[in-house]
């Protein structure tokens, strides 16, 4: 019988473990570099600031060139507004240039149209044909009359309208005095006779009406 206790059976069973075990091929394995893997570490951070630094001047500098487009456009924007003002400042000189031609026309049409209206035959000369020529002086002045209106409705349509000017105070602003009368039956300053119409286009003046004013 053997006198061994467990925890002696237990000591001389590790002892021959520890005998017959070859522990070498645990100290084979590489262990790591710890200097070689700093320094790849160190060089890896070194890399990532310079790419940040190259990659945040990059940034920097298309910001400086949105900056400048941005700054670009809104002067292209401003440029083309300027012109844009100019070409319909333009427009408006050409358009009342054009406009008073017309009425330069419209004045001799309605001098034609007065003169028509105010013709009276000679009772005593060519009594034979007067009824031909009063038909023909009378459709000459209708004819007038439709070209004034057509006229005057082209006018319209172009925002020209007529300075009402008879009966009403005399106005500087859209009013030029021509001619100096005398009427006690009329307040003074008044507007007694219109010798050449005038036009006023968006309620602003394109041409003076000429008129012959009350003194008193």
């Amino acid at each position: 019988m053997t006198t061994d206790t467990p925890q002696d059976e237990l000591l001389t069973a590790l002892q021959h473990y520890l005998q017959e075990t070859d522990f070498a091929h645990l100290t084979a394995i590489d262990q790591p570099d710890l200097t070689a893997l700093f320094s790849d570490l160190a060089g890896l951070k070194t890399e990532v600031k310079a790419e940040s630094r190259q990659f945040k001047a990059t940034l920097d500098s298309l910001s400086e060139a949105v900056s400048t487009l941005k700054a670009d456009n809104q002067a292209l924007v401003d440029e083309l507004a300027k012109a844009n003002e100019r070409l319909q400042q333009q427009r408006r000189e050409d358009e009342r240039a054009l406009l008073r031609e017309w009425l330069d026309i419209y004045d001799r049409l309605d001098a034609g149209y007065r003169a028509v209206r105010q013709y009276r035959p000679v009772d005593g000369l060519f009594r034979h044909s007067k009824p031909q020529d009063v038909r023909f002086i009378a459709s000459v002045g209708e004819g007038q009359e439709i070209t004034l209106k057509r006229l005057e409705q082209m006018l319209q349509r172009r925002r020209v309208f007529a300075i009402d000017c008879v009966g009403q105070p005399f106005d500087a602003r859209t009013m030029a005095t021509i001619a100096i009368g005398n009427d006690p039956a009329q307040a003074n300053a008044v507007v007694l006779e219109e010798l050449r119409k005038g036009f006023l286009i968006d309620d602003q003046v394109l041409r003076l009406a000429e008129v012959k004013v009350n003194k008193l």
